[in-house]
């Protein structure tokens, strides 16, 4: 087994044997060690003796990396499991699936709620049974489908409740369990466990879970080990903490005790709203199987309680997204708080990118180094360029250079308005932070809070060159050098083909110097992380905007494609801007300028609104949660900063919502408990009430501001 440069070995549990017999042992291992290392030694020097002198070779171990490739598209080999007649694994199509909304014993809603999902693109349709009872009315649900002739397989979703998995893996295709509820309750407690006692639990989790294992076993029944960030067992984040180490050992101590049985019709999963931490735990994941000679399981990817509309697109590609650009991904399910047939053609449409990818990209040089570490966050270190780099957010540069910019009301689309009676400027907090002009300089001075961008050519006619700055090509750049050109600020576009020595020592040596990066290369995001790791290896700490368009795309593909190309880079800490190009009019450009702001959002790396953790829904919800986060969102999208968590119920409740400063949890029909971060505050607040008790809640924290102008 090889060890990875990138992450910690797993910890295991030392014998308990006594002192002297630990003193023994420690001996014999130095012995048998000594005698194995001059074995080895022979053994290579024989080798070296039979190779040509000139020969090259690295005694070195070869890292272990998450990824076949880090430049070249390249799906991730694995195990073909069997679901029903729809296997999963690297020899098949990525899945689409979804999860029903309906309670459970509403056989008839259940079946047309199904039907409506597999015919909008839905392979597996998963169903909540969170009693005995629910997963026994599985049986006439799945009944009634084959009777409509619909085979789709089945899946049973699990929380709590070890004898309901164990009547439904008889009855459906697949069960998903997860590992931080299925042997263990959560109470927020912190426990000193010693090695003793944690191998204690292991046995009794053992003991928990091994009727499940033989069942499916005995039935065909494939499993999911989906773990959740927000519900992480006690046992688990008190050895692990809060962190995507946890969530994969989570998964692992179940997995461990399925392989122990020869059972390996198994999926996993990595889940959390915070597309960062969803990212890093399935790349930690991948490694850790392969560390541990694990097989190389199917893996079901999405972020969950990733929200509605374009936000929970976003969220959602972010995540789902990055990892399928290093084709690690056999599954997908797309979590929004709207009805489950409207997640699939998302699903499908972040799938659908990758369908012939290594036959559309261009070849990609290799990385030999890899500086970044692909399990932590650390933000590229640059230095500071205006009010670029070093520890400023990333910035928002709006592109206007395919239109005249002429009058004062085309910039409200960028978040600028121009308020006639106090004659001033105002912004909102969507406001871009510079705007791209190309060759065609502004006709009217702009707002204070916003600078412009010009080609070299059109920037050094101009009289006033305080807040406009030139954009160069790299020719220009080079060739400029003995000219004139702004001595705070100037922008250079570059494509990874761009970086020649000449080019790489002229940056190196330019304190004023910002990098905007394109690619036209199909393989998009690869190919300018490959660019970001030259810069890194170079020393290079010039600050970079990332410039993407999108021309001939469906107008619902654009937060998809976006969110993964830039937010991809953003999860890794590359970048410093975003500028999306190729808007035509206003409303795509308002657009444009939104999605901007909700991919750093998303990102977590600038916070410029309210962010809703809000659940899909299922048959366990206790109210109308879309009705319910409409109505939340609007009284409460003022908030800039504050996050709310709403959940449809206790299983998705605290845990799920770890991270937000407010929740708002179904705990009984129509009864709400209202959340200060994980702390329970008011319980079994009638719905009728909840919402204007939880801004009153924010409002005692100082915390609540009333909405002003929609325009400022």
């Amino acid at each position: 087994m090889q060890q990875s440069v990138f992450c910690e070995p797993p910890k295991t549990i030392p014998s308990q044997s006594s002192p002297k017999h630990r003193k023994a042992n420690t001996l014999a291992s130095i012995c048998v060690t000594f005698v194995a290392d001059l074995l080895l030694l022979q053994l290579i020097n024989r080798m070296l003796d039979l190779l040509p002198t000139t020969a090259p070779i690295s005694l070195l171990p070869k890292p272990v990396l998450y990824t076949p490739s880090l430049t070249e598209y390249v799906r991730r080999k694995t195990v073909t499991v069997t679901i029903g007649d729809v296997p999963m694994g690297s020899d098949y199509p990525i899945r689409v699936q979804s999860m029903t909304t309906i309670d459970t014993m509403d056989t008839a809603g259940s079946v047309e709620q199904s039907i409506r999902m597999i015919e909008a693109g839905c392979e597996y349709i998963r169903i909540t049974a969170p009693s005995v009872k629910e997963a026994q009315n599985l049986e006439n649900i799945r009944k009634e489908l084959r009777v409509r002739g619909y085979t789709t397989p089945l899946v049973a979703d699990i929380h709590f409740t070890p004898n309901a998995a164990e009547l439904a893996a008889r009855i459906v295709e697949k069960v998903r369990i997860n590992p931080g509820n299925y042997a263990d309750r959560k109470r927020f407690e912190h426990i000193d466990y010693t090695d003793d006692s944690y191998a204690a639990e292991l046995e009794r989790i053992r003991d928990k879970f091994l009727p499940l294992v033989r069942i499916c076993k005995q039935y065909g029944t494939a499993m999911r080990i989906g773990t959740n960030h927000g519900s992480l067992s006690d046992r688990i984040l008190s050895r692990y903490g809060d962190t995507p180490v946890g969530m994969v050992e989570s998964a692992l101590e179940f997995l461990r005790i399925c392989e122990d049985e020869q059972y390996y019709n198994i999926v996993l999963s990595m889940k959390s709203s915070n597309p960062q931490v969803m990212v890093q735990a399935y790349r930690l994941l991948v490694q850790r199987l392969d560390e541990e000679g694990l097989k190389p399981y199917p893996l079901h990817l999405g972020v969950t309680e990733a929200g509605e509309a374009e936000d929970g697109r976003i969220k959602s590609a972010l995540g789902i997204g990055t990892l399928l650009e290093d084709g690690i991904g056999d599954t997908v399910r797309v979590s929004l708080t709207e009805e489950p047939e409207r997640e699939a053609p998302v699903a499908r449409a972040l799938i659908y990118r990758y369908v012939n990818r290594a036959e559309q990209a261009s070849p990609i040089p290799a990385i030999q180094s890899y500086p970044i570490d692909p399990f932590s966050y650390t933000r590229r270190t640059t230095r500071e360029v205006f009010n670029f780099g070093g520890s400023n957010v990333p910035r928002v540069v709006a592109d206007y250079s395919n239109v005249p910019l002429t009058d004062l009301d085309q910039l409200k689309a960028i978040g600028h308005f121009y308020l006639p009676v106090p004659d001033k400027w105002a912004m909102n907090d969507l406001g871009a932070d510079f705007i791209y002009t190309g060759s065609t300089p502004a006709a009217f001075m702009l707002p204070n809070g916003l600078k412009e961008i010009l080609d070299f050519t059109a920037w050094s006619t101009q009289a006033d060159l305080a807040n406009k700055f030139p954009l160069l090509t790299t020719a220009e750049y080079l060739n400029a050098r003995a000219q004139s050109f702004s001595n705070r600020l100037n922008f250079v576009r570059v494509a990874l083909a761009d970086l020649t020595e000449d080019l790489i020592a002229t940056i190196q040596a330019d304190p004023s110097v910002v990098l905007l990066v394109t690619t036209e290369n199909a393989h998009a995001m690869p190919e300018l992380r490959r660019l970001f790791v030259e810069l890194m290896n170079r020393n290079i700490q010039a600050p970079v905007v990332v410039q993407r368009a999108y021309p001939s795309i469906a107008p619902e593909d654009l937060p998809i494609y976006a969110a993964t190309d830039v937010g991809g880079l953003l999860i890794d800490g590359l970048g410093d801007g975003i500028m999306l190009s190729g808007a035509t009019d206003v409303d795509s450009r308002k657009r444009n300028n939104e999605l901007a702001f909700g991919i750093l959002q998303a990102a977590r790396t600038r916070i410029t609104k309210t962010e809703y953790i809000s659940c899909p829904s299922c048959g366990r919800t206790l109210f109308d949660l879309q009705e319910t986060t409409a109505t939340i969102r609007q009284r409460t999208e003022h908030l800039k900063g504050i996050k709310i968590g709403i959940m449809g119920c206790i299983v998705n409740g605290p845990g799920e919502m770890a991270d937000a400063d407010y929740g708002y949890v179904g705990i009984g029909r129509d009864k709400i408990a209202l959340y200060r971060g994980q702390q329970v505050i008011k319980k079994s607040v009638p719905a009728i009430r909840a919402v204007d008790e939880l801004i009153e809640l924010i409002r005692e924290d100082g915390r609540w501001l009333e909405a002003g102008n929609s325009e400022q």
